[in-house]
């Protein structure tokens, strides 16, 4: 089949990984890049010295294309949603989708209006272990799961070069940028949507971002699942601490690192049984698993997955934590969303 002609917009940290995960897939060709960033371009174009590579989105949109991939910041991309939009190109978008809710709500809006796929990056999901989770789950190898504990304690060095900088000066950035992550997981491998939450956040004295990089959250899901959960950018000591427990009617499950170290087992059981997971390359077998999704979306032959009006959902999950820390006290889904349709969410 011919493949996706693809544009890539911004060539930080993330799109890096994204060009060698392009670049590997048949189904995919890169036609055009684009970043303000003149010394990205320059790099750029030594790497890809035929394609067209311009300072803003309107420079290159109307390279014959079939789809875009938003590797940028989260915030102002109304203008690069709109573009993609108005030529018909489907969105891969990274995650968030905008640093503001209520603006990620009219993205989808306009995607749908334009009936183009916006498709958000939330990769984790397509991690082995997650799907291996899922599938005990749904097996009920550990009978009904009602409550769970998940916890990522990380020292995020933000000045790094291999990290995109620009979190460093965002409003709630663990949030934003890692627990956005956590609480699509939670959706996805139980299936349940939240109905309130608990959380305080906050900042560390020692810490290096603008914003609250510690989160602590009590979050209720429908059927009477809870989840406690602890996130923090500026652990006191490395490697990272990732603990992701699950406690059922009959047993539990438990994932030990990030992108993998799955094991479960039955109540009053001394060990736990290792589940076997394939070979796994961080954040390159998912992207690469995530983007062979996406090109099916676009060619009609999947149902899309990821879509923004799924984010939203998630997106839904981290204002409540914002305003449940301020107000000290719970706050509703229900609240929240209604808050995005009235565009009071600033």
């Amino acid at each position: 089949m011919t493949p996706i002609r693809l544009i890539i917009v911004g060539l930080g940290a993330r799109a890096r990984t994204w060009m060698r995960v392009a670049q590997a897939n048949p189904d995919i060709e890169i036609v055009a890049l684009c970043d303000p960033d003149p010394a990205a371009r320059d790099k750029a174009a030594e790497q890809f010295p035929k394609l067209p590579i311009g300072a803003d989105i309107t420079d290159i949109i109307g390279t014959a294309a079939d789809a875009v991939l938003l590797a940028t910041p989260p915030g102002n991309r109304l203008a690069q949603i709109e573009a993609c939009c108005t030529h018909g190109l489907a969105i891969l978008a990274e995650k968030p989708l905008s640093d503001n809710v209520a603006m990620a709500k009219r993205f989808v809006e306009v995607a749908e209006a334009a009936n183009v796929h916006l498709i958000v990056g939330l990769n984790f999901r397509y991690l082995a272990v997650t799907r291996e989770m899922r599938r005990l789950l749904d097996a009920g190898a550990i009978g009904r799961p009602e409550f769970g504990r998940f916890i990522y304690e990380r020292w995020r060095d933000g000045t790094q070069d291999w990290l995109n900088s620009y979190p460093l000066t965002m409003d709630h950035p663990m949030l934003w940028e890692q627990s956005i992550h956590h609480f699509d997981l939670m959706r996805f491998v139980y299936r349940r949507e939240p109905i309130h939450v608990q959380a305080h956040t906050f900042n560390p004295s020692w810490t290096m971002y603008a914003g609250d990089t510690n989160v602590s959250a009590l979050i209720a899901f429908q059927g009477g699942f809870h989840m406690t959960y602890q996130g923090t950018w500026q652990s006191g000591h490395e490697p990272m601490n990732f603990n992701w427990r699950t406690d059922g009617s009959e047993g539990i499950t438990v994932q030990r690192a990030m992108f993998g170290d799955l094991a479960w087992a039955k109540r009053m059981e001394k060990d736990l049984t290792s589940v076997p997971l394939p070979e796994h390359v961080a954040w390159i077998t998912d992207a690469e698993a995530l983007l062979r999704s996406f090109v099916a979306t676009v060619r009609g032959t999947a149902a899309p997955e990821c879509t923004g009006r799924d984010h939203l959902q998630s997106l839904f999950m981290l204002e409540a934590c914002i305003l449940a820390s301020d107000r000290h006290a719970a706050v509703t889904i229900d609240e929240v969303r209604a808050l995005s349709t009235s565009k009071e969410i600033s």
